[in-house]
């Protein structure tokens, strides 16, 4: 059996991993079932999307979903590109803002010595018990006060911060040596030249798990459409896929629902598949500490 380093796991298939498959095989399928059915049901036809009792996987496949979802967007008085253009860029200015946010603020809050560091870090757990209703108002008392609404802060300021990001970003730089960032002092480097040059790469790992969570929230994010924003050129695409079922009749609009469900879902798969072995490192090591 070989192995390399210290890893446990050997190179190749060996008979006593046989058990870990019988065990963790069923598992791999019911966690598989929810993405499954966002597939089949994004091709069923109108006959099989109201079928009782409901079918899991479509009998009979159709693009007509997504073409009704084409002909709606066509029809609409704002192009759907609109929408998509707005979702880009509040998503990539969350996303590169909410992780140069997590990382600066967990670099501080593990490495830099200053008084109620603890008393910041227990308000930033805190806050992980919030959910989004009970921020709501203070978030509109906020947007409204400062006199962005309508426009792309009123998108972004709301999910800067991250209290989970940060959370796993420190656990993550809590693992880098003390000695490596005092040797760096006394080389000379400065507390931006430490951050950008010793820390970042080595919490790579914790950064794509950033990314992920800053991604999958602001993504499907539709509070600021609703309650921030009244220009509808304004608004992103999660708002404009999440009124569809709306805009026509309730039978037209599952079909076309389910085929929005479909293209909101792919961009959220496509991103963990390509970042996920770092994903696992990070849910890893915070488990550790």
């Amino acid at each position: 059996m070989a192995y390399k380093g210290n890893n446990i796991n050997p190179q190749r298939f060996d008979r006593g991993q046989i058990k870990l498959y019988v065990i963790l095989a069923p598992l791999i399928i019911f966690m598989l079932l929810p993405i499954i059915y966002i597939f089949c049901h994004a091709f069923k036809p109108m006959d099989e999307l109201f079928a009782f009792p409901p079918r899991f996987f479509v009998q009979r496949p159709t693009l007509s979903n997504f073409a009704n979802l084409s002909k709606t967007a066509r029809n609409a008085g704002i192009p759907m590109s609109k929408y998509v253009f707005n979702s880009i860029i509040v998503t990539l200015a969350v996303v590169i803002g909410g992780v140069i946010i997590s990382t600066m603020a967990a670099f501080a809050l593990s490495k830099m010595k200053f008084k109620l560091k603890g008393a910041i870090f227990q308000m930033n757990q805190a806050a992980l018990m919030f959910v989004p209703t009970a921020v709501m108002i203070p978030r509109f008392m906020i947007i409204t006060g400062i006199h962005v609404n309508n426009t792309y802060w009123a998108h972004i300021l709301p999910l800067l911060a991250m209290p989970v990001s940060l959370f796993l970003i420190k656990q993550f730089i809590d693992g880098v040596p003390d000695a490596l960032i005092e040797a760096a002092q006394m080389d000379g480097a400065n507390t931006l030249w430490i951050y950008t040059k010793v820390v970042i790469p080595l919490i790579k790992p914790a950064i794509a798990t950033g990314v992920i969570l800053s991604f999958q929230q602001v993504w499907q994010y539709v509070e600021s459409s609703n309650y921030y924003v009244n220009t509808d050129g304004m608004k992103t695409l999660a708002f404009y896929m999440t009124s569809l079922v709306n805009v026509n009749n309730v039978v037209a609009g599952q079909g076309i629902s389910a085929a929005a469900g479909l293209i909101m879902f792919v961009p959220n798969l496509i991103l963990f598949i390509i970042l996920q072995k770092d994903v696992m490192n990070t849910m890893a090591h915070s488990g550790i500490k």
